[in-house]
């Protein structure tokens, strides 16, 4: 049983950019998959697809994204974790690597990158951080 699922998809795509892979498999949950949304509509991954074997809980997929050998996800970190919860009002929302990089929040309004966040005006929980 895993506490942090979200902790765990990152874990799992952090090491298999280390490890050069060009695909990951992550347990299917409709968190991950906004997550995984996210990154995929921000240029980060190639994109996700679901895996259904006979017998096994649905697991997603997901092919990540190289430029010239080198993965295109330098960094991938949690900030809000179950212990920590990280909550961001829209006014105290910084830019990641002076704008290089996105913060994924969880607001009212689904599960948005920081930049989508500011234009619909929204805060939220700071999920994690990708550069």
């Amino acid at each position: 049983m895993v506490n942090d699922p979200i902790g765990d998809m990152i874990a799992r795509i952090r090491n298999a950019a280390m490890r050069k892979r060009s695909k990951v498999l992550t347990p299917a949950s409709r968190m991950r998959e906004r997550v995984l949304d996210v990154l995929q509509s921000e240029g980060y991954i190639r994109g996700f697809s679901v895996v259904q074997q006979p017998g096994a809980f649905p697991q997603f997929e997901v092919e990540l994204k190289y430029f010239d050998g080198e993965p295109v996800i330098a960094e991938i970190s949690r900030v809000s974790k179950p212990g920590r919860r990280v909550y961001s009002s829209i006014a105290d929302l910084k830019p990641v690597k002076n704008g290089l990089g996105i913060s994924i929040l969880s607001t009212p309004k689904g599960v948005m990158s920081d930049t989508a966040a500011r234009d619909a005006n929204v805060g939220g929980e700071v999920l994690c951080q990708v550069y």
